[in-house]
Order: structure tokens, then sequence, then C-alpha cells
């Protein structure tokens, strides 16, 4: 384990030692907030959900260092807040640490040997309820972020994991699949070169300091220790893993004859935390339900394991078709993570690419939208978890599915809530404009005795290590433009969850 303490607040690219005076904007607990002025409501299942806008934001500067001396990019994509850190304070401000995860690190030229890790952040949410318009400056103090360590995760024998496109497969270990600690058939670097290979997107924090993460390679889901060593695997049924010739073959530089569609790997993972659930959602189609073809990869899988005492047994207890939403041309819109909500109900976050890094400067689609499969098909153990029964074939869903309902919810591009905080959705692309790729959620609660329903959703940005001053393996790196970790906050209603629940996940 490699960790480090560093003590500095980030705004926007100067460093400030903690213990100042805080600047934060000024809250006035009796203004009505232009975001709630403009509250956008869905129903789902006979509940209404409300976006009561944007409440936060921060960043961490693209060229920022952690502790082992790499940049700290990618980190949005998995984030979660750390158990027994959330707490609200007497002068309308909250604090608490977040939990976040990188992928595979800095891959402009090609996939690199990064060692997986996680980092921790402190946090101090000044919620900004004003109509009055901040600067981009201003605004950065309304989610003030620090950060606090690094955590290097390792394998088995204590080696090193690595980033790089895997070339070979591990055996499985003796046991396997009876013992459910047994490692399957893992990807690895080379054989010359037996690293396991992450490529991580989602993170669920367990309460004894383990954690579970999500991979796009498997895709698989992993257990780790607090100290970051490998603890188990879970490997998800036949139809989701990646077969090109009729064998297991884990690269992302293709896509495989059937399975997931290469890097659309386990991006959601979340967990209910009254049944102990944890649910994993592929990104996109399997290859044989639609695949790399946006036009009929609609329909993805959301899968539900029994992870009350893993050390025993995780078996697979549910498995159903989401929908994903489709842009005006028909293009399907990826989901890059997904969040418990209770009542069979979910968070989605779904985007298209375009944005700060992105493919073009305007973005069309980003949003936390909400799904129920509450009445939706539950295909586990059915014939669907092979090959060779797609779901979906040719985009149209198999007769005798039926899939989860989706719904439109939180739009991270709306203009008018972008510019109270001095960003935009378009020209130019400088520093202000709304980041490409947004992959994470987090809920915490307001503590608002009027709306005991309302949380703090939390997502963060995955910057893919842009930046013109980088450095990946101590080797410095120029990517052509700095691409800063962006930070959104929204206050949300949410009627699903259940009273307590989200308290109980973050232990309090």
């Amino acid at each position: 384990m490699y960790t480090s303490s560093i003590s500095f607040l980030i705004l926007g690219s100067s460093l400030f030692l903690l213990g100042g005076v805080s600047c934060a904007p000024s809250v006035d607990a009796t203004q009505t907030s232009s975001a709630t002025a403009a509250a956008v409501s869905v129903t789902l299942d006979g509940l209404t959900y409300v976006n009561k806008g944007l409440v936060g934001f921060g960043l961490i500067p693209s060229d920022f260092l952690e502790s082992t001396g790499d940049t700290i990019g990618g980190i949005g994509s998995a984030i979660a807040i750390k158990r027994g850190t959330w707490s609200a304070h007497t002068d309308g401000t909250f604090t608490g640490t977040l939990v976040v995860h990188p992928d595979r690190g800095f891959n402009v030229d090609g996939t690199v040997d990064y060692q997986a890790r996680r980092h921790e952040l402190h946090f101090t949410l000044s919620p900004y309820t004003s109509s009055t318009k901040l600067t981009f400056s201003a605004a950065q103090q309304t989610f003030q972020i620090s950060y606090v360590n690094t955590t290097l995760e390792f394998e088995r024998g204590n080696t090193k994991t690595s980033g790089l496109d895997p070339n070979a497969i591990r055996p499985a270990q003796s046991g396997f699949p009876t013992v459910p600690t047994a490692d399957p058939q893992m990807p690895i670097v080379s054989i010359s070169e037996p690293h396991l290979v992450l490529d991580i997107e989602g993170i669920v924090l367990n309460a004894d300091g383990s954690y579970w993460i999500s991979d796009e390679y498997g895709p698989y889901i992993y257990r780790f220790s607090a100290a970051g060593q490998l603890l188990q695997t879970i490997q998800p049924p036949s139809a989701i893993l990646p077969f090109i010739s009729g064998k297991l073959n884990f690269t992302s530089d293709e896509d495989p004859d059937t399975g997931r569609s290469s890097n659309q790997g386990f991006e959601g993972l979340t967990i209910d935390p009254a049944t102990n659930t944890l649910y994993a959602m592929l990104q996109s189609a399997t290859i044989q339900d639609g695949g790399s073809d946006k036009s009929t990869s609609r329909f993805t899988r959301l899968l539900a394991y029994d992870v009350s005492n893993p050390l025993v047994s995780v078996p697979l207890i549910g498995e159903w078709v989401v929908p994903l939403p489709q842009s005006g041309g028909g293009n399907t819109e990826a989901c890059s993570e997904i969040h418990f909500l209770g009542a069979g109900v979910f968070l989605a976050l779904s985007r298209d690419g375009d944005g700060r890094g992105g493919d073009d400067n305007k973005s069309s689609y980003k949003q936390a939208d909400i799904f129920s499969i509450a009445k939706a098909t539950d295909i586990h153990g059915t014939s669907f978890d092979s090959a060779s029964t797609p779901i979906s074939p040719k985009g149209k869903l198999a007769k005798g599915i039926t899939a989860a309902t989706y719904v439109s919810f939180v739009n991270f591009v709306d203009s008018t809530q972008l510019a109270r905080f001095g960003l935009h959705n378009g020209s130019p692309d400088d520093e202000t404009l709304i980041d490409a790729k947004w992959e994470s959620l987090a809920l915490a609660p307001v503590n608002d005795p009027a709306f005991p329903n309302d949380y703090f959703l939390i997502t963060a940005s995955d910057n893919d290590f842009l930046s013109t001053h980088g450095v990946s393996l101590g080797v410095p790196f120029d990517a052509g433009i700095d691409v800063d970790n962006q930070f959104l906050v929204f206050r949300v209603t949410l009627p699903s969850v259940s009273p307590g629940s989200v308290q109980l996940n973050l232990g309090i």
C-alpha cells in the first residue's frame, strides 16, 4: 500500500493552505433558489421525482499530481462517499470524504502499465441557492476539494496490477467456481508478465473497509481489502463474457464475437445496503444484442448479486433488460453509472461524448435519468444467459421480455443552471466549458425536515488524464489540452429512497 496525506485546498489552479478563513459564497436559507423556481419533476411508478437544480461546483486542476508523482486524472470514473465522514454543520455547510477511483491511466497513445489505485478527497459543500450568477472562480468555492491520500492496489502474491490491454489469460484457480474466493480465468498482460489488468469504472464501499470495484476488461467485479489487496472475483454469465473464435479473449482493441462490446463493460455498480444486493450494469448492449452499432445497441443488462456473505456464496439473483436513451439521430447514449434508489428504482448516468476534451464542444445529452425494474422480466438463469439466445436480436427486444421503464431526469447541460456557476455548454472551448465525460454518482442527505426526501447528488467527470503538464508513470507528457476534473452537485427529491437507507450506506 502506498499512502500519503497532503493538506491543501484546491481552488482553480491555485493552492491554499487549509485552516484559513472560509470565503465560500454566502448561503441564505430564506432565498428561493433559481433551481427550485425552475424545478423539473418526473413521475415513475406513481412517485414524483424532482430536480431542484445545481447547487455546487468544484474542480481539481488537470496538472495536479497525487502522492505517487503521477497526474491524478480520471478520478470521475468511480466515486463514493467514505463511510462515517459525511457531516452537516450549523453554518449550512457539509463536509465529507470522497473515495475516487481512476480507470486505466493516461492512454491517448495506447494503454499503459498503470497500477490501479484509489484516492481520497476531502470536500466542503456550501450549497448555493441564489439566482445571482457566480464567476467561474467564485463558483469553485461552493464545492471545495482537498487531496488526502492514495492507496495502490495489488492482486494475488502482492503483485502490482496493470492498465495494459490484456493479451493473455491466467487459468482459473483450483476450486473455482465452487469456492467463492477462487479466481476464474483472469485477464493478464501476457504470459511473460502475468499481472492482472484492470479498467475500473464503479465502486461500492463496505462496512468492514473492503470495497467492490467493477471493471471493463472482464467484465468482472472485484472485492479488495481496505489495504488494496485483491480478495475475490465475480464472473458474470457466459452471455456477457467476451469470446473470439470460441475462446475467452479480454482484449479491448477489438469487439469479440459475443459478449460485452470492447470498452463497454461494467460501467455501473451500486448496492442496496438493506439487503446487501450488489447491482452491476453493462455500459451498452452485448455484441449479440446489438453491440457496437449505436443504432441497434439500445438494450443493456442489469445484474444483481447477493453479497450478504461473500466468503460463503455470491449467487446471481436477478437480471433485467434496461433500455438506454437514444439521440434524435437514433444513436444510443451509453450508461456510465447507476445508483440504487430503492423500490426497484435506479439512477442512470447516460451521456454523449461531447464537451471539454470530447468530440465536439456542444453536448446534447448528459443526464442522471431514472429507471424502474418493478415490472421488468427477470431473465437470470434462463437461456438468455447464453450468447446463443440474444435478448434483442437486430435491436428488437425478444418476445417474453419486458424491459425496465426509463425516464429522463437531471440534465447536466442545462444552460441556465450552468451559467449560475460560470459554466457553459458549447463554444468557446475553454476551462469554463463543461467536461465531456461524466461517469459517477453519489448521494448524501440534505437533512431538511421540510423536505425529508431531498438528497445531494454528486457527480464527477473523467478527464482522461488530459493535461499539457501531465506525468504518467513518472514521465512527463503533453496531451495538447488541459481538462480539469470537474464536480457538480444537484439537489434532488427522491421519494423511492427508503428513509435512513442513504445514511446506512454512509455509516451515519
